[in-house]
């Protein structure tokens, strides 16, 4: 049940997450049902700004509840990362506001964008007693923090793209092996059977490769080849090497990694892929590139970044400007914090509730955390016509 919508009408929503069937338990203690009541939050007062407005103080101090939380974040960094951060610091407000003041001591931390300053932060943070941390958004800080070793460390909600996740350390944003298998699971739902992966050659290869594999299993198709390629040929090899290995696929999934999938592309339009009887299936990480020509008809399961859930109306409201996928992430990471303490106590932040099967439902969605550290979504399923995603289902997933 989604904390907050039982009996209530059909456009009533939920602010942030329906806790795990095994929590529900402790929902009656004046917990997440009722701290999450939509009808109980209004928008805070005297909050607007605009988050391009400069560097915020190195060290803030929100709420006053017994569990003591860290958030990293890169509050005067320059640029994108900069601006990005002190989005996620008005999501983290607009989240204490709603649910946090009560239950957590939130201090966050200004990494600067700078990943020694990111993990020094990090283990003084997960050394002096918080019980969970969010953060860091540099993705070479949170590949550190999950080799350090110790079985009392807290959780780690990181915030860095394209972070594949460790153990205790959680990857919220989406990443590239789980658009993949959500994308591959929506055509194996339509009735696709045989899938061929061409993935970039690099560390996240495997990882994209299982993820893939496990979805298809769920709907009953296949993965009869993964092709690793590399970008120094364009994939020109690799496409080849495809059409001797593997005879007429349902369809072909482009894992493309950092680079553009257009050159692969281009030498699949080649072999007449995609046509009647092959579609293909790209990632978010295709949407970091222009839109490509070559783009024209094939699949992608992502976020919608326009639509952040419940909370869009009220954020702008607050702060004069829209929430983004990465306020969206903010906010659901310190509302889970906060439902979590709500619900099992300071020290209920343990893998058996954090990695439970049944999942998170928050502004970004549904998802949960694996053993591995990585995460997995349910999202709208799009195919790219006229140079634009047209989407084609509500919800995808690989799981």
């Amino acid at each position: 049940m989604e904390a907050g919508r039982q009996g209530r009408g059909p456009r009533t929503w939920a602010i942030a997450f329906a806790l795990a069937m095994t929590l529900s338990g402790c929902q009656s203690k004046g917990g997440v049902s009722e701290v999450l009541d939509p009808a109980a939050i209004t928008a805070p007062a005297g909050q607007k700004g605009d988050a391009g407005a400069g560097p915020a103080q190195a060290t803030q101090s929100l709420g006053t509840g017994s569990t003591k939380t860290t958030m990293l974040l890169p509050l005067s960094a320059s640029g994108t990362a900069g601006e990005n951060g002190r989005k996620m610091l008005d999501a983290a407000k607009l989240a204490m506001t709603d649910i946090g003041n009560g239950l957590l001591t939130l201090t966050v931390e200004d990494t600067k964008g700078d990943s020694a300053q990111a993990s020094k932060l990090a283990v003084s943070a997960i050394t002096t007693g918080s019980k969970v941390v969010i953060g860091p958004t540099e993705l070479s800080a949170a590949q550190h923090i999950a080799t350090l070793s110790g079985s009392k460390r807290p959780p780690v909600l990181a915030l860095a793209d394209n972070f594949a996740g460790g153990a205790g350390v959680y990857a919220v944003l989406l990443s590239e092996a789980d658009s993949a298998a959500a994308g591959a699971a929506g055509l194996a739902a339509k009735g696709s059977k045989k899938f061929v992966l061409l993935v970039a050659e690099g560390s996240n290869a495997s990882a994209v490769e299982k993820r893939v594999a496990n979805s298809l299993s769920i709907y009953g198709a296949t993965l009869a080849v993964t092709v690793p390629y590399s970008a120094s040929d364009g994939g020109a090899k690799a496409v080849d090497e495809m059409g001797s290995l593997v005879d007429a696929p349902d369809a072909v999934i482009v894992a493309n990694g950092d680079g553009s999938p257009s050159p692969i592309l281009a030498a699949l339009k080649s072999k007449g892929i995609p046509g009647k009887a092959i579609s293909v299936v790209g990632t978010n990480r295709w949407l970091e590139h222009p839109m490509d020509p070559l783009f024209e008809g094939a699949y992608i399961a992502t976020l919608d970044s326009r639509e952040t859930g419940p909370i869009a109306d009220r954020f702008r409201t607050t702060y004069n400007y829209p929430a983004d996928v990465n306020v969206a992430y903010a906010y659901d990471m310190v509302a889970l914090t906060a439902g979590i303490a709500s619900a099992v106590g300071p020290d209920g932040f343990s893998k058996k509730v954090l990695e439970n099967p049944s999942g998170f439902r928050g502004s970004t969605g549904l998802f949960r955390f694996r053993a591995d550290g990585s995460s997995e979504r349910s999202m709208p399923f799009y195919q790219i016509q006229k140079g634009a995603l047209k989407q084609v289902a509500k919800s995808t997933s690989g799981f």
